[in-house]
């Protein structure tokens, strides 16, 4: 243990002084004057404060100008061990997996740091298996209480896991559009998405809902680049969006806005920001949203705001079952000692799966340096706005309709963030800021629905900014899209737009008119951006 420590004491020395050479070189300006005044601002994808031109396989991976500008590199540093060592259970201070859990590792499912790939099984240590299970009540659209809103597979001994992960099945499946799958000019395209089934008998603990009312989807993991631009937008901005389009007969999630203001559940209350991170607009503040919960809940991780496990929605049916195993009872205090506390096993099991006061297994400062990377990721600067192909396709972009939902660019407020869960104080000098930045993630933060085959549960899903994707092939090696990655490129990603009554099936149309030669300018423009 003793060699063990010494090894990671000094393997972080080494990247603080690495980070450091960093800090003394002069770094010259990549943007070029003699640019159109557009081409330049563009460029800077993530505003001054947050654009790197790093165009490398670790584009996704770079400290913004603002978090080394704040002296907070080092501490980047750190927190980034956290996102890409394995997560064990006794070897602090990458310790505390389980009892149940979703990975052991964040990069495993964010690839680069980017959106996860797409899967032809389901395994959690598959490398780049970004997939979560969504299961839920297809009539209701309700999750299933017995297990988590993102399930687990794994587990430590002496438990078992919620589901059993080699009963999952996935199965691609060919679609075909109204169109035949072809352009008017006879160019050809192809379209796959998943069949999920899970067997009754993969399930740990007893369902709620009937299982044949079940239903089971894939969502995969978001690009984390650029997230603290994205909270740094003012929740008055993202106020006007939704208003605009309403009023322009846009039809939105009652769930999110009811009319002239924000709906019960689609806003955390006066002094927090509106929804606007993971697919089904779960989460508002970044300090508070899929990075800060998921270094709790995907590997169950307990910090000193986080001290319960993740277990289930009704965390209690988990519990009563391991409680209820004799297996787990009778090695549970094997590995658990210390939770012999009335001599029943049942009873100690379930105590402990349900206590509420555990240790802290994450120090504060660990996760304080986690979140300075999380909020710290650069966006990395669009590419080859000055090529004719790539102009001619950004104005083929907007005539057609898609800059509508994918919306360029927006400019941040303040920065004086919120944390729901108190651990950080509103704009807190500890975290990177980026105030009064224009940044261009080309999406208007609203959901929408496409109505495809299979679709995400309740339909509604956040239009997914476009910043930096064109550098997924490099970066996290593959060029999957959509929230199931059921896309394997633009032009796929484009034509499951097209359902008839999809938001965006007036776009598509127009797409589908297009030369191929435009069309081509359409796709290099988004893989620019």
């Amino acid at each position: 243990m003793k060699k063990q420590k010494s090894l990671l004491i000094g393997a972080l020395l080494l990247s603080a002084a690495v980070v450091s050479c960093k800090e003394d070189e002069v770094k010259p300006d990549p943007i070029d004057p003699n640019q159109p005044e557009w081409v330049q601002e563009e460029t800077l994808a993530g505003g001054k404060l947050g654009t790197t031109f790093n165009q490398s396989a670790s584009a996704y991976e770079d400290p913004t100008p603002a978090t080394e500008q704040a002296g907070m590199a080092t501490a980047f540093k750190y927190g980034e061990f956290f996102f890409e060592h394995t997560i064990t259970q006794n070897n602090p201070p990458f310790n505390g997996l389980g009892p149940v859990y979703v990975r052991s590792s964040c990069e495993t499912c964010h690839p680069g740091y980017g959106h996860g790939r797409r899967m032809e099984r389901y395994r959690a240590d598959d490398w780049a298996n970004g997939y979560l299970l969504v299961v839920f009540n297809e009539q209701t659209g309700a999750y299933e209480p017995s297990v988590a809103g993102m399930p687990q597979t794994k587990a430590v001994a002496p438990f078992k896991a919620p589901i059993d992960e080699e009963k999952i099945n996935i199965a691609w499946l060919n679609y075909t559009d109204e169109w035949g799958n072809r352009f008017p000019d006879g160019e050809t395209y192809s379209l796959i998405y998943p069949e999920v089934t899970i067997p009754e008998d993969a399930f740990y603990a007893p369902l709620v809902n009937n299982y044949g009312q079940l239903a089971f989807r894939l969502e995969t993991t978001i690009g984390i680049y650029g997230t603290g631009l994205i909270d740094a937008i003012p929740d008055d901005s993202l106020k006007a969006q939704y208003q605009r389009e309403y009023d322009a007969g846009a039809d939105l999630n009652p769930a999110m806005w009811a009319g002239n203001d924000w709906a019960a559940t689609g806003y955390y209350g006066k002094t927090n920001h509106p929804k606007r991170f993971t697919y089904a607009l779960s989460r508002g503040p970044l300090q508070d949203a899929p990075g800060s919960n998921a270094i709790w809940n995907i590997t169950n991780v307990n910090r000193s705001n986080k001290r319960s496990h993740y277990l289930s929605l009704t965390p209690s049916i988990y519990a009563d079952a391991a409680a209820a195993d004799p297996d787990v009872q009778a090695n549970f205090y094997t590995y658990f000692p210390q939770w012999n506390k009335t001599g029943d096993p049942a009873t100690d099991i379930r105590n402990y799966l349900l206590c509420d006061t555990l240790p802290a297994e994450m120090s504060d400062q660990d996760y304080v340096n986690f979140m300075i990377w999380h909020r710290g990721l650069a966006v990395p600067a669009a590419r080859n706005l000055s090529d004719s192909v790539v102009q001619r396709g950004r104005k083929l972009f907007r005539d057609l309709g898609c800059a509508t939902c994918h919306r360029p660019s927006w400019t941040t407020g303040p920065d004086n963030f919120t944390d729901p869960t108190g651990f950080f104080a509103d704009g807190d000098p500890r975290l990177p800021r980026y105030p009064y930045q224009k940044i261009w993630p080309y999406s208007d933060f609203v959901q929408h629905r496409l109505y495809m085959v299979n679709d995400i549960r309740t339909g509604w899903c956040r239009t997914t900014p476009l910043w930096g994707r064109g550098l997924a092939p490099i970066c996290s090696g593959h060029a999957d899209r959509l929230h199931d990655c059921r896309a394997r490129n633009v032009i796929e990603a484009i034509m499951w737009h097209g359902a008839a009554q999809s938001d965006a099936r007036w776009t598509v149309e127009k797409f589908r008119q297009l030369s191929k030669a435009d069309r081509d300018a359409v796709v290099k423009f988004i893989d620019a951006i």
